[in-house]
């Protein structure tokens, strides 16, 4: 069955976030919406629908004029088995102790290495992408110098791979949250696809606003994957929310806004500790100043 995309442009969160909602209850329905900011400081927002019949271009056109979006752009995608593809793309990623696999690759994972299972199908928050790397090595690092995480959450979890890898090394619960139900659902399968239940509780919520959350905090490590405009929005709430000399691992950041996150929390309370690219990304290593 081939499948459609239909994409365009934009300025500024709100026109965008209205367009995505807009797109949702066109005819034919896609059969999803994303809306993503262009991580290059222009402001510009992208708004994307998958179809799997071709979307009504006249009704593509009106919304374009509605929300002063530049015309969409549709193309049809080629027929291929996605997840048999990400399966021969993505081999296993070791990052300090954690390794990270598929289930096609259970037979490569390293003894004595701590293992995270991640499905193919769930591809985002494998390891693969620098951010999600970035923060298993920071993670691996502070573990090495002696860190022990007694109250930890992973905000923003995606797949819950982060917050999976400090339940495996340490031994109390860990709380991960995401603002997006279907993130929540995946990182939920793949707790109990790593035999943690019960061991990474998962709840749905913006930032730190949860009951789970507040009722837990203060933390002395939060793991913070998101972008850059979220995680200078989340500056103050991780303030409240990190104990007097804990931890909050940052990443989402490309290169060259690493200095503006680091100068926004700072003034928020933190102190810089550690600084890590890989590729085009960086993950930040900050601790709380003591009160």
């Amino acid at each position: 069955m081939p499948t459609f995309t239909a994409l365009t442009t934009l300025n500024g969160p709100q026109p965008a976030e209205a367009l995505g909602e807009a797109l949702e209850r066109l005819v034919p329905e896609p059969t999803g919406v994303g809306v993503f900011e262009v991580e290059d400081g222009s402001g510009i927002w992208e708004v994307g629908g998958y179809f799997v019949e071709k979307p009504d271009e006249a009704g593509l056109a009106l919304l374009a004029v509605a929300f002063g979006a530049k015309p969409f752009v549709v193309s049809e995608l080629p027929e291929v088995d996605w997840v048999a593809h990400v399966r021969r793309e993505l081999s296993p990623v070791q990052a300090g102790r954690f390794f990270v696999y598929g289930s096609h690759d259970a037979d490569k994972v390293p003894e004595g290495s701590v293992a995270l299972l991640i499905e193919a199908a769930m591809a985002f928050g494998t390891g693969h992408h620098g951010t999600t790397l970035g923060c298993l090595q920071v993670l691996d690092q502070l573990a090495n110098d002696g860190f022990v995480g007694e109250n930890v959450a992973d905000i923003g979890c995606g797949t819950a791979v982060l917050a999976m890898a400090a339940a495996k090394i340490w031994p109390n619960p860990v709380l991960a949250s995401d603002i997006d139900a279907q993130a929540v659902d995946v990182a939920r399968a793949n707790v109990a696809g790593n035999d943690l239940d019960g061991r990474v509780i998962c709840v749905e919520a913006a930032g730190f606003d949860a009951p789970e959350l507040k009722q837990a905090a203060p933390f002395d490590l939060v793991f913070a994957n998101i972008l850059k405009g979220p995680l200078i929005s989340l500056a103050p709430d991780m303030d409240d929310s990190v104990k007097n000399d804990g931890y909050a691992i940052l990443s989402g950041i490309l290169n060259e806004q690493a200095q503006e996150v680091v100068t926004v929390y700072t003034h928020n309370g933190f102190d810089l500790v550690d600084k890590r690219e890989n590729g085009e990304w960086t993950t930040l290593l900050l601790r709380r100043k003591p009160a």
